[in-house]
């Protein structure tokens, strides 16, 4: 397991490899997303807040992942086109993951090792949400049911203390 948060790394869905170290200094929003479940809408208030605080030091990151109901079943082009046509999503989207059991990837092995859940540190299901301050130590979890209207006061504080 990395040892801090920006020692951690991703693939996008293009194939790129993103380093963590670009998030150094910027609040990262991270959540488990999945095209077939019934927080999707959430796509689109995620992105009003990329959108809004983006500028000011927010970065956003999409991990689909299709362990819960089996509703991430595309493959990672077809994410990224349903994630553009529908919710016209502009942050990022990474390669479809695993965010629990043997295979959970490393970036999410970490975030539920610095923040658990209210029942064990599993995710337990899609659109579970981790607020990264801009000094990559202090998470915040937010459950699936959380909006990400109701994160914004949350964004705004993280991003002041960032300046």
């Amino acid at each position: 397991m990395a040892a801090e948060f920006y020692a951690l790394s991703a693939v996008s869905g293009r194939g790129e490899t993103i380093s963590f170290e670009r998030f150094r200094g910027k609040v990262v929003l991270i959540v488990n997303v999945a095209s077939q479940c019934g927080f999707t809408p959430q796509y689109k208030g995620l992105e009003a807040l990329y959108r809004k605080y983006h500028d000011q030091g927010l970065e956003l990151i999409g991990f689909p992942c299709d362990q819960f109901g089996h509703q991430e079943p595309g493959n990672d082009e077809e994410i990224a086109q349903f994630c553009s046509t529908t919710y016209d999503v502009t942050f990022p989207i990474m390669k479809k993951i695993e965010v629990n059991g043997a295979h959970a990837h490393a970036v999410y092995q970490y975030l539920k090792s610095q923040a658990g859940g209210i029942l064990g540190d599993g995710i337990k299901w899609n659109f579970t949400k981790f607020l990264v301050s801009a000094d990559g130590k202090t998470i915040e979890r937010y459950a699936p049911m959380t909006t990400p209207e109701a994160l914004e006061d949350d964004i705004k504080t993280s991003l002041a203390r960032a300046q």
